[in-house]
């Protein structure tokens, strides 16, 4: 049933020729390129625990998704069934495995966490991003790259991470010296996770002599992924204990925070090669991307504690 849907949305497209075709892979490529510019802005200038909550809800959610799909190692649909054509350029950019959907997951506790924290006030705003999760997930089959199996694990995998962030954060609430205990938790998940998925086996199935799925290339996003989970928390760890900034919506803030933007854009543009390329490509992942989480938890918001504009003793 699954392959047949791929295919029916298969021919829908080709119908259309393609008309939707640009839409979807924009929802897709913003999902995983950009969408997480959005809380990283909020806990900036807006509100530090929702951009708080939103990030640690995404990164645990990655990192999970990355042990199982590594686990679970699920060919793709086109090589499970060749009549299944994926559109546009999407073949090409859907690395790893096909089980559970990285988009969806990505997608669901971000966009998720947004609407939980603007559900009371900007209720639209709520609405908008459950359709935007909606919609993500759904483009994943619409592209032909991913089942609906997929896609709906992926969407569990999401709220099941938001669900249990905001329980672990109203605890947290009510014991605060208890954070550091959740902190190394998570490190030693990361840690755990890392050598799990480099030392545990993997399919090795050759079709007239070329291997369909290199383990060792599939590796890449799971080291980069729980790489962010890892960075989150020694991150959250150091502004915690030394730098304790607080957001705010003046101007300065704003801009500063708009510049931390476009730094961050620019880190998640460039980074990868030189890391990589030092590093190695499993490794060069995991420390690009803790670079760009620890940037995002505890450096840029140093440097926007430092250029707050001080208020005068008498105000």
């Amino acid at each position: 049933m699954d392959i047949q849907y791929l295919l029916f949305l298969q021919n829908f497209r080709n119908s259309i020729n393609d008309a939707l075709t640009p839409f979807m892979e924009m929802i897709s490529l913003f999902a995983v390129t950009y969408l997480f510019i959005i809380p990283v802005l909020v806990y900036w200038c807006v509100d530090k625990r929702s951009g708080l909550y939103t990030m640690v809800s995404y990164t645990l959610s990655i990192a999970v998704n990355a042990v199982v799909k590594l686990t679970a190692c699920v060919y793709r649909p086109w090589i499970r069934d060749s009549r299944v054509l994926p559109a546009g350029d999407a073949i090409s950019t859907a690395t790893g495995y096909s089980f559970p959907s990285g988009h969806t997951t990505t997608a669901t506790p971000i966009y998720g966490g947004l609407a939980v924290s603007a559900w009371k006030k900007m209720r639209w705003v709520s609405v908008l991003c459950i359709a935007c999760i909606l919609v993500t997930g759904f483009s994943r089959n619409y592209l032909g790259v991913h089942t609906p199996q997929d896609v709906a694990v992926g969407l569990a995998e999401g709220v099941l991470a938001l669900w249990a962030m905001s329980r672990l954060f109203d605890y947290l609430s009510a014991n605060p010296g208890k954070e550091n205990l959740f902190l190394g938790l998570g490190v030693v998940f990361c840690v755990a996770s890392l050598i799990y998925i480099t030392v545990k086996s993997y399919p090795m199935d050759y079709v007239d002599g070329k291997l369909l799925v290199d383990p060792q290339k599939m590796m890449k996003d799971g080291y980069g992924d729980i790489g962010r989970l890892f960075a989150v928390c020694v991150g959250r760890f150091i502004e915690k204990t030394w730098i304790k900034f607080e957001p705010d919506c003046s101007r300065r803030n704003v801009a500063t925070g708009l510049v931390g933007a476009v730094i961050t854009f620019w880190l998640i543009q460039l980074l990868g090669a030189p890391m990589r390329s030092l590093f190695g490509l499993h490794w060069g992942c995991f420390v690009e991307n803790f670079i760009l989480i620890l940037f995002v938890m505890a450096i840029w918001p140093a440097v926007m504690k430092a250029t707050m504009k001080k208020e005068p003793a008498n105000a």
